[in-house]
């Protein structure tokens, strides 16, 4: 299993055209990742990643959030970048990064 790292970012319009709020359970997918996901074409709100649901697993604790946006600064494929609320599921804001983090799509 790969490990990859974690942050959190203020959420709002998103690259899948949706329009998201801090409390809500999302995350953006690296960029890497989501402009080569299968099916990705030049409209970002079409990208068949968008409403892809993830578990993401830290320090024996997990989050379940829907990809909803693309995250321009994520330089790692497999990194996320959460909602504060989903964030705070896994670790504690003040941390701020997280390293050594697992996901997997599941639907």
């Amino acid at each position: 299993t790969d490990l990859f790292s974690g942050t959190y970012y203020g959420t709002g319009l998103g690259a899948c055209g949706i329009t998201n709020k801090d409390t809500d359970f999302i995350a953006a997918a690296a960029e890497s990742l989501f402009d080569s996901f299968p099916g990705a074409t030049a409209n970002p709100n079409n990208n068949p990643i968008c409403g892809k649901k993830v578990l993401a697993q830290y320090e024996g604790k997990s989050v379940e959030v829907t990809i909803t946006d693309r995250c321009g600064g994520c330089t790692l494929e497999g990194s996320l970048d959460f909602s504060p609320s989903a964030f705070s599921q896994l670790a504690d804001m003040s941390v701020g990064r997280i390293h050594g983090m697992t996901w997997q799509f599941i639907s």
